[in-house]
């Protein structure tokens, strides 16, 4: 029976019931990370994700989505499926305790981006670059490059080519982004208010 209701009546034909029919093309858009860089000589860290397209689109939402409330001086994004996660760790472990090490593998090398996380329910943060055939042999070469006695708890490597990076040439797109402080609840410094407020009242019932 057909329903009148229009918000029934709008919705897609869904084909015959028990078949499953093949998604069309770019149904559903992929995700990409997102990493900024908040000043001149402070390392990137991971902000979040945007779903997109493809990575160039991904970018321009990434800039809007994630660079309008903070100065920012540099973003880039990395397709999800470009990001190689170490094994996960529990309590205190150390993420490097469980990376093997790999010898050093044939082929071509190639430039890995390493980040790591050193501490739970924060981002990862960009430590550096290694130089490696395959996922495995970077996260190797990130465990002899960066461990120390502080504990991290994942790594990820994403290769360097994967990266849309912001160009030199687009650094002036920052210029436009100045601190919006006027957003964040706490720039109006309304405990200051209320606290002049009180003490404007108190003092006219005293007169």
């Amino acid at each position: 029976m057909n329903s009148l209701d229009p918000r029934v009546k709008r919705l897609p034909s869904t084909g015959i019931v028990g078949q499953v029919e093949p998604k069309a093309p770019l149904d559903q858009f992929g995700t990409f990370e997102v990493f900024v860089q908040p000043r001149e000589g402070k390392p990137f860290q991971h902000e979040g994700i945007v779903h997109a397209p493809n990575l160039e689109m991904a970018f321009v939402l990434a800039k809007e989505a994630f660079t309008r409330r903070f100065t920012c001086t540099s973003i880039y994004v990395a397709d999800t499926r470009d990001v190689y996660v170490s094994p996960m760790t529990e309590g205190n472990e150390n993420v490097f305790q469980l990376i093997p090490e790999t010898p050093s593998q044939p082929g071509e090398k190639e430039s890995y981006e390493i980040y790591q996380l050193p501490k739970r329910g924060k981002q990862h943060i960009h430590i550096g670059a290694v130089m490696a055939s395959n996922p495995t042999e970077a996260m190797s070469e990130a465990k002899v490059k960066f461990q120390s006695d502080k504990v991290v708890y994942n790594i990820w490597a994403i290769p360097t080519t994967s990266i849309r990076f912001t160009n030199p040439e687009e650094k002036e797109l920052w210029l436009t982004l100045p601190e919006k402080k006027f957003r964040d609840a706490s720039d109006y410094k309304g405990g200051d208010k209320l606290k002049e407020f009180l003490e404007r009242s108190t003092t006219t019932l005293r007169s």
